[in-house]
């Protein structure tokens, strides 16, 4: 059994009607939270997306994605082979070659995953301006946090050196 994985199907809602925000149950055993924590975490969705163009080798995969690690991938491609996203062919041969490609059901997610892509490039700009304000908000509050509690330190050694 996969880490995190319940034993048991959970049913945590009808996601067939219309938008729920509490149809994604944040229980543990809900299927629809765990294939989502699957499909969306960052390695996930780099993997489905090189694979959209074509079949790739393990070595390929790894060279093209900064920063994952060999056990990271092997894991990731481990579960989405899993959840029958992507699809794996070993052949025999000295060294083994073994690749791996997006299953019809995984070139469907890659459809969701381009609009999300899209969505984040058209608004990058704007995120990154929302963060830098929000970061200059934060400072500000985090010297005033300071300047308060240096006031009121200042306040409570005054009133303690002031005693009769």
């Amino acid at each position: 059994m996969e880490d995190g994985t319940s034993p048991s199907l959970g049913n945590c809602g009808d996601t067939d009607t219309d938008y729920d925000v509490f149809q994604w149950d944040t229980r543990e055993d809900c299927e629809v939270r765990q294939i989502l924590d699957r499909v969306a975490d960052k390695w996930s969705l780099l993997v489905i997306a090189l694979l959209e163009r074509r079949s790739l080798r393990f070595t390929e995969l790894r060279r093209m994605i900064d920063g994952i690690s060999q056990r990271m991938l092997a894991r990731t491609l481990r579960h989405l082979e899993r959840d029958g996203l992507v699809s794996r062919t070993v052949y025999p041969q000295v060294p083994p070659r073994v690749d791996y490609e997006l299953t019809a059901l995984g070139a469907t997610l890659h459809d969701t995953i381009k609009a999300l892509i899209t969505w984040t490039e058209t608004h990058q700009n704007e995120i990154a301006s929302s963060r830098a304000a929000y970061d200059v908000r934060a400072a500000q509050e985090r010297r005033q946090a300071e300047q308060a509690a240096a006031d009121r330190a200042t306040i409570a050694r005054d009133a303690l050196t002031r005693r009769p």
